[in-house]
């Protein structure tokens, strides 16, 4: 009997079969905007600026600061060791992190001006801009965006997040990504992918590849060669995926490989081990079987090699920022991104160049790269923002209108064997608002849908809840006419342990033997789809990917038989295929 991974595998590659003669008559990689375009262009003012650079200059344009712009303070610390980091070359990018979309373009519009290269501007924006900066569109997460089956709409939304991008100053959008969830423990990567399917990740992510880089926003395969069949998070800990050379070809290769040849101009290498492959448990952003040998030499990359940030546990220990830098040039990545110190990371850098154990032609092939693509970017002509625009104009209605355009077409119905849906006007419904954190102004919006067509009673349960507050759930759900299991649980643990407590979990497995059976019982996620997983008894369960309001409302309106689900399951759950 064929196991699920095997199953998955042999679909897949039927279904990319049945793809191939599509593809074959696109002329992939022949758009301006395409890396086999940028990268195989000739220029001579590349040529001059770089052999005009000093060492330390070639190699400050490889490193990606990182800052929070939260408020506008000139005086604070991480301000000014940017800002003096910038006017020295010792950084060539930066990555904004968490702040609001103003005070970003206000930083970008200072860092552009005393830096005597133009940076290379970036963000982690998989759900839109507003991932990273208030103010900002926030989109449904890759997973909801698959559950459409609309490359269409994927590309709308790329389009969208370029707009919103540009018009702040950035330049580079750390996403799509690529990796398959194959594993439904997989603590990091869960709603982000597109699903477990080759072919629908395939068509999602050369949509948004297209839709970003076709507006002048560089797009960024993540994370090579696939983070989707592991059970820990890099964040945290060194990941492990156990797959050979022949499954990693058939499978986890399969989407990059599509967007390499798409034309993407970037690829982030995962700090995951690849045993089978390497032959050690190095991190594959610190190996040059998998980033030069594999990515750049076999698969023909030619555009930009990033390595995940260089932060994470799975690298970093806390003293060795000097030793993963090096390495991580060695292995052959263009980029490093969010070292922990950069000018140790650009010291170390330098001093193993000028000791030989680094050559300079690869410093130089790196450089050329980044100013090949900076070139094409025209950062000259458009690295200032007009703060006015971004204040009036950052999220507008028609941005508004897609993203939950994108959710209402998400929302699927997984099973609903008893029919309990639509619910009909009654007295006496229990939700059950299930959270992994405490905090009660979760489901304010959904409370408050809710209550506009039904007679609900609302019970909390989270970690904190008493025996007091269970106990007075049990006696209402025994009584009520239907019953709402509302999770906002968002992904596993770093360790791919469902969030929930025990007590939580016995209490939902206990419903079913509650709940009389005249009533119904339905379990609504706001937030991952493997939670049903860990319920099976629960035979009617809807899913919207993401707790956003928008969610929350759509929920609602399904729920009362206002829309109906035409969301597609873009992953396999126990008992419930895609």
């Amino acid at each position: 009997m064929m196991g699920g991974r095997a199953l998955r595998l042999l679909l897949s590659l039927s279904l990319l079969l049945l793809s191939v003669p599509v593809l074959a008559h696109a002329k992939l990689g022949t758009e301006k905007w395409c890396a086999q375009q940028i990268f195989s262009r000739k220029d001579s003012r590349i040529e001059e600026q770089l052999q005009g650079m000093s060492l330390p200059e070639k190699v400050g344009q490889m490193l990606i600061a990182q800052i929070e712009p939260h408020t506008i303070n000139t005086q604070h610390k991480e301000y000014q060791l940017l800002s003096r980091q910038v006017q020295e070359g010792k950084v060539g990018g930066i990555m904004l992190l968490k702040g609001d979309a103003l005070t970003a373009a206000t930083y970008i519009n200072h860092f552009q001006s005393i830096a005597p290269h133009p940076l290379l501007i970036s963000s982690d924006m998989e759900r839109g801009v507003a991932m990273r900066l208030s103010g900002a569109t926030e989109f449904p997460p890759n997973m909801a965006v698959a559950a459409t089956q609309d490359p269409e709409l994927a590309e709308e939304m790329a389009e969208a997040i370029a707009e919103e991008a540009t018009m702040i100053g950035m330049q580079q959008n750390y996403a799509p990504t690529v990796d398959l969830n194959i594993n439904p423990l997989n603590p990091v990567i869960n709603t982000r992918s597109f699903g477990d399917s080759v072919p629908q990740t395939i068509a999602m992510s050369n949509a948004i590849i297209k839709g970003l880089q076709s507006n002048g926003i560089i797009a960024t395969a993540k994370h090579f060669p696939g983070h989707g069949d592991v059970s820990v998070d890099s964040h945290f800990l060194l990941p492990v995926l156990q797959a050979d050379r022949t499954q990693l070809d058939a499978y986890e290769l399969q989407p990059f490989r599509a967007a390499i040849e798409r034309g993407v101009i970037s690829v982030m290498v995962g700090h995951l081990a690849v045993p089978k492959l390497t032959g050690s448990m190095e991190p594959a952003s610190l190996s040059k079987l998998i980033v030069t040998d594999l990515l750049r030499k076999e698969l023909g990359f030619q555009g930009l090699i990033i390595t995940d940030a260089l932060n994470m546990k799975a690298l970093y220990n806390g003293q060795n920022v000097a030793e993963i830098s090096v390495k991580a040039v060695q292995a052959g990545n263009d980029l490093l991104l969010f070292s922990p110190d950069p000018e140790l990371t650009h010291s170390a850098v330098v001093k193993a160049v000028e000791k030989g154990e680094i050559a300079m032609e690869q410093i130089d092939n790196s450089v050329r790269r980044i100013l090949q693509a900076k070139a094409w970017l025209e950062i000259e002509r458009r690295k200032t923002a007009d703060l006015k625009q971004v204040k009036r104009e950052v999220s507008p209605p028609t941005h508004q209108h897609l993203s939950r355009r994108i959710a209402s077409r998400a929302i699927t119905l997984v099973s609903d064997t008893n029919h309990a849906l639509p619910l009909k006007p009654s007295e006496e419904i229990l939700n059950i608002l299930v959270q992994d954190k405490i905090n009660n102004e979760t489901g304010k919006e959904y409370i408050r849908q809710l209550d506009k067509f039904y007679t609900v009673n609302h019970i909390r349960i989270n970690p904190g809840t008493d025996s007091l507050t269970y106990a007075n759930a049990t006696e209402l759900a025994k009584t009520a006419k239907a019953v709402l299991v509302t999770s906002y649980s968002q992904s596993l643990s770093s360790s791919g342990a469902l969030k929930l407590s025990a007590q939580q979990q016995q209490f939902i497995h206990s419903l079913v033997g509650i709940v009389p059976k005249e009533s119904p019982l339905i379990l609504l996620s706001l937030g991952t789809p493997y939670i049903i997983n860990y319920f099976p008894e629960i035979s009617s369960y809807l899913c919207t990917y993401s707790p956003t309001e928008d969610c929350e409302e759509l929920a609602v309106e399904v729920l009362r038989g206002a829309l109906k689900p035409r969301g597609v399951l873009p992953v396999s759950l126990q008992g419930h295929s895609r």
